[in-house]
């Protein structure tokens, strides 16, 4: 099956993952969730992206970012080629730290942006390693919700989705994502239409007009 196009474009927004080769694990230590971060702030500084939100799983990582220029490969190239380099030189080994490609997906912003943030958010609740998504260290979460404080994360965008301003805002965000804890909550990664677009119908189709 032939992968799916990436789609780059000035002022994309996307949700982005990569999982362990074999699913095997990616974090080790505590130290090594602290240095892909410390890769995101190097993209940040070198690729002017901005980080929307993330959760650094045991095996896996999902990313909310934007690129005002369109250069998401280079961006991810120099994370993971990065961030695997780290983990070769620590571990003594070598070969490939992530499974294939990274997977990238346009998310429309206006109409799952704060659906998609929830999601991801929720994931270590999902997985069954913490009981809230306050009590885990690798997520943007709690700076959502004022308990933290992480420079990189860029809030506005999320917040301003919630329909109130100011302080009550990230009160506000935390009641929207603690309202799903335990439901069955839908996956918006379901509502993805050909493997690299998330949104509606008029959006879907103003990009499939971009890349024809």
């Amino acid at each position: 099956m032939a992968r799916p196009l990436r789609i780059e474009y000035e002022g994309a927004l996307y949700h982005v993952t990569a999982r362990g080769n074999e699913r095997r694990k990616t974090f080790f230590t505590r130290r090594d969730y602290e240095k892909f971060l410390e890769y995101m702030d190097e993209a940040k500084r070198k690729f002017g992206i901005i980080l929307h939100g993330y959760v650094l799983m045991t095996n896996h990582y999902h990313l909310i970012v934007e690129t005002p220029e369109r250069n998401l490969s280079r961006v991810m190239h120099h994370i993971n080629s990065s961030y695997t380099t780290y983990v070769n030189i620590k571990k003594k080994r070598s070969g490939h730290l992530f499974q294939g490609r990274f997977k990238s997906i346009v998310v429309d912003r206006d109409s799952y942006l704060l659906e998609l943030s929830r999601y991801l958010h929720l994931n270590p609740v999902r997985a069954r390693v913490v009981e809230r998504p306050e009590e885990y260290l690798y997520s943007s979460y709690r700076t959502y919700i004022g308990a933290g404080c992480d420079l990189r994360i860029t809030t506005s965008a999320v917040l301003g989705l919630v329909g109130v301003d100011g302080d009550k805002a990230a009160e506000c965000y935390r009641n929207f994502v603690e309202s799903a804890l335990g439901t069955e909550l839908e996956s918006p990664m379901e509502k993805v239409y050909g493997g690299t677009i998330l949104g509606g119908e008029g959006f879907i189709e103003a990009l499939l007009d971009r890349k024809s």
